[in-house]
């Protein structure tokens, strides 16, 4: 059982619940999930998230072209407006390989009218490390400027890559870094830069927890991280999931609270695309793990060298 579900965001004012629901998959992009999501679907399901104990919602301007945050309006709207205290995050993203400070005005702009929305408490510069660095001066600088003029609330940095996410919080300025793929039960590549994040006091967020897949359907997946995965993190996933069994528990239990679990970690965004999958996001938040199960899995993390960064710790 998660004791403290509410938690600040850093230093930015903001309180959000231990899980933000992840509004990728609703995009319905079958093409990277391998299944499609009806826009009905996807309304009904963030509808579900207004009525649960989810207090906030992870976008982006490129999740399906915009379908993502289109889908969000869709349900704002039908819902009359945002829940008291609820909160969506978005983040900005390039367009044709244009990052430009422009194109991050356009970014911002396009948000608020495909969500409904003058406020963005919290955006994000999203994947940058797909960029050049010198190039992205422009675009730090004019969402800092965004932030500064009140179009936007807090400025977060999300991507995957964390030593060039290093190299943007050099920059400073930010308040929020979430990291994807790398904090789970079978990698820590985040280890460093989350506690440098939290040293710094910004609100971390870890998102894919479950690897892509891997760690919610072990017997299905192949892949984390959306590569291949090494034998010996798969045969850790494969002991993972008979030590959870033992306990009655499915290993995708397990991997949700590694993450929730951590109070230092302020959010853990989870994609979900179904409203049942709610329910089993709470049921999962309300489940006794056993300490002798969470010692057990901490020793099958596998070695570092099969960790999606090897020189990170």
């Amino acid at each position: 059982m998660i004791d403290n579900w509410l938690r600040p965001l850093g230093t930015t004012g903001l309180t959000v619940s231990a899980v933000c629901a992840g509004g990728s998959g609703i995009a319905g992009m079958p093409a990277v999930f391998g299944y499609d999501v009806t826009a009905a679907e996807a309304v009904d399901l963030v509808l579900r998230v207004f009525d649960s104990p989810l207090t906030w919602i992870d976008t982006s301007n490129g999740y399906g072209d915009g379908t993502s945050e289109t889908r969000i309006g869709q349900a704002i709207r039908e819902y009359g407006g945002l829940p008291d205290g609820f909160l969506v995050a978005t983040k900005v993203d390039a367009k044709d390989g244009d990052y430009s400070g422009a194109r991050v005005r356009a970014s911002v702009a396009e948000s608020k009218e495909r969500l409904g929305l003058d406020d963005l408490p919290l955006v994000y510069l999203h994947d940058p490390e797909f960029h050049d660095f010198d190039g992205m001066r422009d675009a730090v600088d004019v969402l800092m400027q965004l932030r500064a003029d009140g179009e936007i609330g807090h400025v977060g940095l999300a991507g995957g890559d964390t030593r060039e996410l290093s190299r943007y919080l050099d920059l400073g300025g930010f308040e929020v870094l979430l990291v994807h793929n790398r904090w789970s039960l079978v990698d820590h590549s985040a280890g460093r830069i989350f506690e440098r994040a939290r040293t710094e006091g910004l609100g971390v967020v870890n998102a894919a927890v479950y690897g892509g897949g891997i760690l919610a359907n072990p017997s299905g997946a192949t892949k984390y991280a959306y590569r291949e995965a090494p034998a010996a993190l798969l045969e850790a996933v494969a002991e993972m999931e008979k030590a959870c069994q033992e306990y009655g528990l499915d290993l995708a239990t397990a991997a949700l609270r590694h993450s929730t679990d951590d109070s230092a970690i302020a959010g853990t965004v989870v994609g979900i695309t179904k409203p049942a999958r709610v329910d089993a996001l709470l049921a999962a938040r309300d489940a006794d793990l056993p300490s002798a199960l969470l010692n057990r899995l901490a020793t099958l993390l596998p070695d570092q060298q099969y960790w999606v960064e090897k020189e990170t710790t």
